[in-house]
């Protein structure tokens, strides 16, 4: 290497042209044409929305798309206007919550916001001991255990009013 290629004051020795380099270097060419398609605060956000805004407002929304610091939030007709009288406090807990200022302004458009599954009932207790007595005397061991699990499963599923062991069809009305 000659000794005019280099600026003054720095070490010949500590400057890597074609030689092995951070990988700290290399993420910002890598990451730049990503972030400029989708922004990171825009993903956490997604992520973590219930977190952001609460579980009330969660419930009822959605956000959409999160451009040049305006938020497109999908909700309700009516939750549309409720929001609108909190929307500086939903701006700061945003914020707060990304850091920075990624959104300054809210637009609030009408859909169907999708609702979370339900968790699944748990089955009844006389399930469980029904089913302990519908295995009988099968051996210990795993397929007991998940037969068991099954029974107190399929049992616990029947509609009220029915005969757990029918097997004519209901008529549909």
């Amino acid at each position: 290497m000659a000794d005019n290629d280099t600026k003054t004051g720095m070490a010949a020795s500590r400057r890597f042209v074609y030689g092995p380099r951070g990988l700290g270097a290399l993420l910002p060419d890598i990451t730049r044409p990503v972030f400029r398609k989708h922004n990171p605060a825009w993903a956490m956000m997604l992520t973590d929305w219930e977190a952001i805004v609460g579980p009330r407002i969660a419930a009822m929304t959605a956000p959409r798309r999160l451009d040049r610091g305006l938020l497109t939030i999908a909700c309700a007709g009516p939750v549309a206007m409720a929001l609108h009288y909190e929307g500086v406090e939903l701006i700061n807990r945003i914020n707060t919550y990304l850091g920075g200022q990624p959104v300054q302004s809210l637009r609030f458009t009408q859909a169907a916001v999708p609702r979370k599954p339900r968790p699944a009932a748990k089955p009844p207790p006389e399930a469980a001991a029904e089913a302990e007595a519908a295995i009988g005397d099968f051996p210990d061991g795993e397929l007991r255990a998940a037969l068991t699990s099954l029974g107190r499963v399929v049992l616990g599923r029947v509609p009220p009013g029915h005969s757990k062991h029918s097997t004519r069809r209901m008529k549909k009305q």
